[in-house]
């Protein structure tokens, strides 16, 4: 009997895991390109949706504003998250100046925390910050998960661009979804 206590009391502990929502740079200036954000309305009704979703499971949504010297300029109007993009308490805000989201930011020590292996990667733009926190945290070693039809951009070649690094990034080892098939 003493034995089998033992045994009991040395069996290593495994916590689930768990995942998180990472929105990227879908701020107002995004918005005000030249070129349109393409299907900006769909984009941001399946990242509400998604957010949403995650609130109701209790999954962390990370909020990440970029800003840069000429454009996104920190704690400008454009610089603030789109209005029906906005965090509740306890929803973590990761301020960057790199593509990757990880680079120079809190990101890692914030998902630590909260015991996060896995993130399911939306918002702008597609062959930019996406990519790179994509690869980025493949990198750190998270699971990734794409939703290829909640990251856009602005370019007249947006829907190739989608296209492409859907196809790529899977090719990589990040999951590609879409928004209905979410499973945080």
């Amino acid at each position: 009997i003493q034995d089998n206590e033992e045994k009991m009391t040395t069996k290593p502990f495994h916590q689930k895991s768990s995942s998180a929502l990472l929105v990227i740079d879908v701020q107002k200036e995004q918005f005000e390109a030249s070129t349109p954000v393409y299907k900006a309305d769909q984009l941001l009704q399946n990242i509400t949706l998604l957010i949403s979703k995650a609130r109701e499971e209790g999954v962390p949504v990370f909020f990440v504003q970029h800003a840069a010297d000429s454009y996104l300029k920190y704690g400008s109007d454009g610089w603030q998250l789109h209005p029906q993009m906005q965090p509740i308490a306890g929803e973590v805000i990761i301020h960057k100046r790199h593509s990757n989201s990880f680079e120079d930011t809190n990101l890692q020590d914030e998902l630590s925390k909260r015991n996060v292996s896995s993130v399911v990667v939306t918002g702008l733009v597609t062959h930019g910050c996406v990519k790179a926190t994509c690869l980025g945290a493949l990198e750190e070693r998270y699971g990734v998960v794409l939703v290829g039809d909640a990251h856009s951009n602005f370019s007249k070649d947006a829907a190739r661009l989608i296209e492409k690094w859907n196809q790529q990034l899977g090719s990589k080892g990040v999951q590609v979804t879409d928004t209905r098939s979410v499973r945080y």
